[in-house]
């Protein structure tokens, strides 16, 4: 892949419109999960950047909408912005396998249950995936495009004790394995700018995913919202945002280091909807995307370029 002649990395779009044939749009749902690392199971606290919504839309803690009801605006919105006519199901907030399996198949079953509905993704963390979570997963595979996207946030044990992440790397790794074993495709989620990481640090994440069944990532910075302990450390001067040039490069780099076949299911963190703290830039989305793609052309440089 040349960043000259075609795309420099294989963004979800693309990667939709070749098996869909048309564009394809995510509907954010919040189910009114909770999380392990919230509810006592493991902490009470929860990651140190994690607000109330669980990083997710809000819609079931704020407007007390069913999956249905979610599901439905969701379409109606996103007909009008993007004219899609098929969409995937995406269980954003919290820990999205975190219940019984009867209550998980009743919720997917009700996202599921509208005819331009062709994928369903769940967001969730390595220590909510077992045999029987994913047995239910796989059996949608047959009819949708099916996803199941795990937290990793880095590779660095020392770094996932210090946001408060509650498992290490060995974690995540066993819940890759085990969903590929499934058949399923695995996004992991990643972060840039954690507190104490070196840029190699990053590189060495990027590597380490690369070494796994893994199909897909989202990459995210970390932004700092209200209401969060990371808030609290960025107000008493305890950390320190990248800047924009920072992250820019530090995002190339990153692609650099994953194969060229994993689908780069974002590139930014979007913090709409929330009391963003810093840095602004983190609202400037298309303009992030925009420098992100002109780095790599200055940089003659593509996804996988160094592997």
């Amino acid at each position: 892949m040349n960043s000259k002649h075609a795309n420099a990395y294989l963004d979800l779009n693309t990667y939709l419109r070749r098996i869909f044939g048309e564009r394809v749009q995510k509907i954010a749902l919040d189910a009114g999960m909770t999380c392990p690392n919230r509810n006592g199971t493991i902490a009470h606290s929860g990651c140190i950047y994690c607000d109330r919504r669980g990083s997710g839309s809000g819609a079931m803690i704020d407007d007390h909408l069913s999956i249905p009801a979610q599901i439905e605006r969701g379409m109606l919105g996103l007909q009008r912005r993007y004219h899609a006519q098929k969409f995937i199901a995406y269980f954003q907030s919290f820990s999205n396998t975190y219940a019984p399996v009867a209550d998980l198949k009743r919720l997917y079953d009700q996202a599921l249950g509208y005819p331009e509905i062709v994928g369903l993704a769940v967001a969730t963390r390595p220590d909510c995936v077992d045999d029987r979570v994913l047995d239910l997963l796989s059996s949608y595979r047959s009819d949708y495009l099916v996803w199941i996207e795990i937290g990793l946030q880095s590779s660095h044990d020392r770094t996932l004790a210090r946001i408060n992440r509650g498992h290490n790397a060995a974690a995540f790794s066993r819940a890759v394995v085990a969903a590929h074993g499934y058949g399923l495709n695995v996004c992991a989620h990643i972060i840039l700018g954690l507190p104490g990481e070196t840029p190699e640090m990053m590189r060495e994440t990027a590597r380490y995913i690369g070494g796994l069944p893994i199909s897909g990532v989202k990459i995210h910075f970390l932004y700092v919202v209200e209401g969060t302990r990371l808030a609290e450390l960025y107000h008493q001067g305890g950390f320190r945002c990248l800047e924009r040039e920072e992250y820019i490069d530090l995002v190339v780099d990153f692609l650099e280091r994953i194969p060229p076949t994993m689908v780069i299911h974002r590139l930014t963190g979007d913090p709409k909807g929330v009391r963003l703290v810093a840095p602004q830039w983190a609202c400037e989305k298309s303009q992030n995307l925009q420098l992100i793609k002109e780095r790599l052309e200055e940089r003659h440089t593509w996804q996988g370029r160094r592997l």
